[in-house]
């Protein structure tokens, strides 16, 4: 009888284990464009113009206003492609967005700056939890639950679309 317990407790043990991945799978309509409204704080995931899912976010420090450069604390606003994912981001998971474009640039070096980069969409690890609406350094978050959610559903090469 005792033995039936162990093996019992182990088997719940490795399914409860095995439910906790950060992995999810999704079988559902492609998502083929990703819309971000900065000023209602919404983004959605479209399949052409089927809303599948939306998701309330939190931007960059400061986020009025387009990105131009390295530190301002800024999201950037435009059309780009969502063109890496990190399964080991320091914060949870993380896709990125293929920030900064040619025109992104320019527009940069003509103010003799640097026009930054690392932008991505992302969880909030427990250590970010504390601060405000507006916290990331110039990227798209939501929480972790919602970004396994994302990370399964959106592919590398999906559009992106920032708005104010």
């Amino acid at each position: 009888m005792r033995v039936i317990r162990l093996i019992v407790a182990a088997m719940l043990i490795i399914g409860v284990a095995g439910c906790a991945s950060k992995f999810k799978s999704y079988n559902g309509p492609e998502v083929t464009q990703i819309v971000v409204n900065k000023g209602a704080r919404r983004m959605y995931l479209l399949h052409h113009t089927e809303v599948l899912e939306a998701y309330d976010i939190g931007l960059g420090f400061s986020p009025n206003g387009d990105k131009k450069i390295s530190g301002d604390g800024r999201t950037p606003e435009g059309n780009y492609l969502i063109d890496r994912r990190n399964p080991n981001s320091e914060f949870h998971l993380s896709i990125g967005i293929n920030y900064p474009n040619e025109a992104d640039i320019a527009e940069a070096l003509a103010m003799g700056k640097s026009p930054g980069g690392d932008i991505f969409i992302h969880g909030r690890p427990k250590k970010y939890r504390k601060g405000g609406r507006d916290w990331t350094a110039g990227c798209i978050a939501v929480t972790d639950r919602e970004m396994e959610k994302i990370y399964a559903m959106v592919r590398n090469g999906t559009p992106i679309s920032i708005q104010p």
